[in-house]
């Protein structure tokens, strides 16, 4: 046997023994992993139950929980979520709490920084203070089920991969962790204190003239607060991370029809809430039955009972109001005690509250909140006593305490708008858009949440926090707050639109979302009739762009004056003849989306640090104003600046136009919006590893519509589809034993779960669910739970 016959002979030896090592590998990791699939059929024993307790997964994954009381039917919902979704809700809570760098290190010391600052663990603690003993009760039973489920997979070794490669195993979960979560919904839905600090900056570091114009509405009445800003600087550029701000477009659509619109001659309801895209998903579909109660829908993980759905009465669901429900305030700290602060004249002491922060394979990191009359301070994330100069604190609703929970649980057993409206007097954070059907055939609306009465001033800009002048005297009435009953119109739709006119006699907010969902929501439920609830869903994936209806014909002439070569004559062409849908497999879209995501870059994003740009929210609106009165005529400081109206659209287009270029190529009949516009449903660990991205995100997949559709599609730079209809809900109140649904990207937050990834497709194609609440489910697996072994 020659030399080289030997070399290759130990190369195929070595390179077998690698691939037999892989296998093996690949083996013992696929039976690791699969050894935490939750069980799904069969009994199981799970001791904190009284009786037993069926749990029967439909074809789509969804748990249909039957049980004897409520006080098994909450252990079984919390047992049978942590099956699902423990690591996701471990992650929730840690998040929340600030307390993530315990488990995954240094990295996320600055985030903890910023929760344990905006004290959502603190709030929770204060609520669960103030909760009745009927509520505080199923908290309890809902903790007994996560933790029966935790011992469990402990004890034979069945808790979720993640945790072991994360090197840890979970807390016993308390009732202030549930709280917890519903707090950070809270901060998820209700802010608007980014918008403060960055129109603070501006007024700094701008003409009048040019701060003015980034406003929503400038508070031209109240020059003291103005001055207020201009003779107290607060540093903001620097000092804050962008990452950690909520999407802006967190909203959603929903909308009620009566039955004098409707083929059945019963009302219709159709919800479907705008937030981040991930796997899992943020929502959790169960149905609930004891001999209490009878309700469907969907829930936070790590929450007990149903925020959204039907029972067998009413149908009910949500958008986000978005009223102003934070306030800046400018403190003065004393240069010889910097946590005490200028009050009336009087230096004040603030609480200061050790938060140390744990770290893995670290030091604890000291920190601490300090904490003004009006809230904690959150100009530096962390106090700088060395530096004492003008600080923010932020003074929010809902870091008092509040009772979402109350109100859900009520909820869940109304029968009527009456009892369903005395219900939300309990649910204060996040201010919700609330529509509601009955089976009697009402219709009804209520902006609902706490709003608060300002002494002086309408949350346009940070305020003095030396004076009594401009705290808060309480909250707009319950009773007068925005309702609707059984209107004229036959319909009531929401979609993150302003809700109130100018006679409304309480602020409520001037930052309301671009208009173009709700006008086209309304525009097709104005115009029809005889609706289905195949219609309902049409219209929930509905693509129609009134963005560019409104704008696009004066963009476009704009460029063919700047064009005089005619060099883009071949791309406003494809613009004129678009029928002004995000259709996926055209270019029209990916043209105007880029552009319009170029215009506020264009005039603002050399003018500012980048993270006062990231911070900035509203780009769309400020952006629209100012097209509106430019091409009526009135340019405004920004635009004259850049050259005027036909400079600013034309600039934009050209670096728009070249960005698709160097993306896609010069062939402009090769272009198509889904070939950038691609829905992700990526996993808290995929960017760990492109290994872990590929296991754990499904395929990305060209997708329609967009930010500003009815069917909510919101992307980023790259294009990638990461925000929308995290939930698409369809009831019809003629037959309430089930409704419609689709929850991307499936039920399971386990890997090897058939139901893990299962509804991406539906997602994309419209096609959803049924889910019974009255009836024998076909081909379901139902898990018996068990007292005794």
């Amino acid at each position: 046997m020659t030399r080289r016959r030997k070399v290759g002979k130990w190369i195929a030896w070595i390179l077998g023994s690698i691939a037999l090592i892989l296998i093996v590998g690949v083996i013992f990791l696929n039976f690791y992993i699969g050894k935490s699939k939750p069980q799904i059929d069969g009994n199981m024993a799970v001791r904190v139950l009284e009786e037993e307790v069926l749990v029967t997964r439909d074809e789509q994954g969804v748990p249909h929980i039957k049980a004897e009381s409520d006080a098994d039917l909450y252990r079984a919902q919390g047992f049978v979520q942590a099956q699902d979704r423990m690591f996701q809700m471990d992650l929730a809570r840690r998040q929340a709490s600030g307390r993530l760098s315990e488990v995954v290190g240094g990295a996320a010391i600055t985030t903890d920084k910023f929760f344990r600052t905006f004290s959502l663990r603190q709030a929770a603690e204060d609520s669960w203070s103030s909760y009745g003993k009927d509520a505080k009760q199923v908290l309890t039973w809902y903790a007994e089920g996560v933790n029966a489920y935790i011992k469990q997979a402990q004890d034979q070794g069945e808790l979720s991969f993640e945790f072991k490669l994360l090197g840890y195993e979970p807390e016993p979960w308390t009732e202030v962790d549930s709280l917890t979560i519903g707090k950070f919904m809270a901060y998820d839905l209700g802010g608007n204190w980014s918008s403060l600090a960055v129109r603070h900056w501006a007024l700094g570091n701008f003409s009048e003239e040019k701060a003015r114009e980034i406003f929503i509405t400038y508070p031209e009445d109240k020059p003291s607060i103005i001055k207020a800003n201009i003779q107290n600087p607060v540093a903001v550029a620097g000092k804050f991370d962008a990452s950690v701000i909520p999407n802006e477009f967190n909203g959603s659509n929903n909308w009620v029809v009566s039955g004098d619109k409707t083929e059945s001659g019963m009302p219709l309801l159709a919800d479907d809430p705008h937030l981040g895209l991930s796997t899992p998903s943020i929502w959790y579909q169960m149905h609930l039955q004891s001999p209490q109660q009878n309700v469907s829908g969907v829930i936070f993980a790590g929450i007990p009972g149903i925020i959204l759905g039907h029972n067998d009465e009413i149908a009910w669901g949500v958008t986000n109001v978005g009223p102003d429900v934070q306030d800046l305030y400018i403190e003065t700290p004393n240069p010889e005690a910097p946590t005490e602060f200028k009050y009336e004249g009087e230096w004040e002491q603030a609480e200061v509250r050790d938060e140390p922060i744990k770290v893995k394979d670290a030091a604890t990191v000291d920190f601490e909140v300090v904490v003004t009359r009006h809230g904690p301070i959150i100009s530096n994330v962390m106090f700088d006593k060395e530096e004492p100069s003008a600080q923010f604190s932020l003074q929010w609703t809902a870091l008092e305490p509040t009772l979402e929970l109350q109100a859900i649980l009520n909820m869940n057993k109304a029968s009527n708008w009456t009892e369903f409206e005395t219900a939300l007097e309990d649910f204060h954070a996040p201010a919700q858009n609330f529509v509601f059907a009955g089976k009697d055939g009402t219709i009804a609306y209520k902006a609902n949440g706490r709003i608060p009465i300002r002494k002086s001033g309408d949350a346009q800009l940070p305020v003095p926090g030396d004076s009594d002048e401009y705290g808060w005297e309480g909250y707009v009435p319950y009773d007068e707050l925005p309702t609707v009953v059984n209107p004229d119109e036959g319909f009531i739709a929401t979609a993150n639109n302003q809700v109130v006119d100018e006679t409304y006699p309480y602020h409520i907010t001037d930052f309301w979302a671009q208009s173009y969902r709700y006008e086209r929501i309304s525009e097709v439920l104005e115009k029809g009739d005889k609706f289905t609830k195949e219609d309902m869903m049409a219209l929930q994936m509905d693509q129609h762009n009134l963005q560019a209806r409104e704008f696009l014909t004066d963009m476009v002439a704009s460029v063919e004056r700047m064009d005089t070569a005619n060099k883009y004559g071949e791309l406003t062409e494809i613009l004129k003849q678009w029928d002004q849908v995000d259709s996926v497999d055209v270019a029209a879209p990916l043209i105007f989306h880029k552009w319009i995501k170029q215009l506020p870059a264009t005039l603002f994003k050399d003018q500012m640090p980048k993270d006062i740009y990231d911070l900035m929210g509203g780009k769309g609106n400020i952006t629209d104003t100012m097209m509106r009165q430019s091409f009526s005529g009135q340019d405004g400081a920004w635009v004259s600046e850049g050259g005027g109206i036909d400079a600013w659209m034309m600039d934009s287009f050209e670096t728009a136009v070249a960005s698709i270029t160097d993306e896609f190529g010069d062939k402009s009949d090769d272009w198509k919006w889904g070939d950038y516009h691609q829905l992700t449903f990526d996993h808290p660990l995929s960017g760990a590893s492109p290994i872990f991205a590929y296991f754990l995100n499904p395929k990305p997949v060209p997708i329609g519509g967009s930010n500003i559709t009815a069917q909510a599609a919101g992307f980023t730079e790259d294009g990638s589809v990461d925000h929308g209809a995290s939930w698409r809900f369809i009831a019809d109140l003629q037959d309430l034993s089930s409704a419609h649904h689709i929850v991307g990207p499936g039920q399971s937050g386990h890997m090897k779960s058939q139901w893990f990834h299962n509804q991406v497709n539906d997602w994309v194609d419209g096609n959803y669910h049924e889910t019974l609440i009255n009836g024998d489910i076909v081909d379901g697996h139902t898990l018996t739970l068990s007292p005794n072994e």
